[in-house]
């Protein structure tokens, strides 16, 4: 017997976020696959495939996608900065249009999170201070150290900002139905905020206000560029993830949050916790960002049925994003919905590869089959 909508738990009822109308409240969190095209980073017919398989979640968000090559980080994953990246995800975009779902491109920067492989010229990472990341990469021969960086001086900030506005207009371009800043896990814009990563002494350092300035100089021209109503970022307070830290996130988030609160994004995705490990790694007050943003607050990070049905019930969140069982259960929201058991996923197969571990996890219609 199928639920009226009367007793359907909320998680999987429609929302609005900005100008994006999703059908149910279960997100695709983005997750890095490297399986892009080798030699041109563009998304490719196993691409379009996967994404097409989960266009049954209520928003899918793009693995990371670099906004130039200097923002690359690891090896074959995708761009939106060169004609055949935009051509490439056009097909992904249309793929799950013609599901029904909705999808939004998660626009990246690594910072100095990369290897002088990946770099134009093999030249050094960049970050805000010439710190380096305790912290590996995925390069053509597997795992490296990341690289050591150099510090940006000011002047070359401004060009990375219209770097994260073209990214945006190339998304709109290739058909996203929006974006999501990656502001988390120890990438360039986290490592302005933290002061662990961010040393400066200059406008951009030092202070919580100077700290978040390049954040939101680039949150003002995407919105810019695309609109208020299709932005979202993504930040993580207090994950220790590529050996970023902050002595204060409370005091440098609620600034951040009200901040963009402010500017009436679309969407706030939180990692809370560590990023793929104990939620209760520090002590943090996620409910004080939810009452300081807007927009809808999307928790992301060890949910499960369960969870996630309490958290949108009690209204501690509008949606909740899945990340590793939505790369083994292509039909997610399906299982959760019936309380059906799911598949579990192959961590040896989660970078680089090709269909096997991708593209081939069973739905329930084909499990009974």
């Amino acid at each position: 017997m199928s639920s009226s909508v009367e007793t359907l738990p909320k998680l999987f009822t429609p929302l609005t976020i900005g100008d994006i109308a999703l059908s149910n409240r279960v997100v695709m969190a983005p997750l890095t696959r490297n399986r892009a095209t080798h030699g041109s980073d563009a998304p490719n017919a196993l691409n379009v495939e996967y994404y097409r398989q989960r266009a049954s979640a209520g928003l899918i968000i793009s693995e990371g996608t670099q906004i130039s090559q200097q923002g690359q980080g690891y090896i074959w994953t995708p761009g939106i900065y060169s004609e055949a990246q935009v051509e490439g995800w056009k097909a992904v975009t249309e793929a799950v249009h013609a599901e029904g779902g909705k999808i939004v491109a998660q626009i990246w920067h690594v910072g100095r999170v990369s290897h002088v492989s990946l770099q134009p010229g093999n030249k050094a990472p960049v970050a805000p201070s010439a710190v380096a990341a305790r912290t590996k990469t995925y390069i053509e021969s597997g795992f490296a150290e990341v690289s050591q960086p150099r510090a940006l001086p000011a002047e070359e900030l401004p060009g990375i900002v219209a770097d994260y506005a073209r990214a945006a207009e190339n998304a709109r371009k290739a058909g996203f139905d929006g974006i999501e800043i990656h502001g988390a896990n120890g990438y360039l814009i986290d490592q302005f905020l933290k002061d662990g990563t961010n040393q400066r002494t200059d406008a951009y350092g030092g202070s919580v206000e100077n700290r978040v300035r390049f954040p939101l100089e680039v949150v003002d021209a995407v919105t810019k560029a695309i609109g208020k109503g299709r932005v979202g970022i993504r930040i993580s307070p207090v994950s220790p993830a590529n050996g970023i830290s902050d002595s204060d996130p409370q005091a440098v988030f609620g600034h951040f949050v009200a901040e963009l609160g402010a500017r009436g994004l679309a969407f706030l995705h939180v990692v809370e916790g560590a990023t793929g490990g104990p939620r209760d790694i520090a002590p943090f007050d996620y409910d004080a960002l939810r009452k300081a943003f807007k927009g809808a607050y999307i928790a992301n990070n060890g949910f499960d049925r369960e969870t996630a049905i309490a958290a949108v019930e009690s209204g501690r969140a509008d949606a909740i994003a899945f990340g590793k069982a939505f790369i083994a259960n292509p039909d997610l929201v399906e299982r959760l919905e019936r309380d059906a058991p799911l598949n579990t996923p192959q961590a040896e197969t989660f970078y680089g590869g090709d269909a096997r571990g991708y593209t081939d996890y069973p739905a329930l219609t084909e499990k009974a089959a």
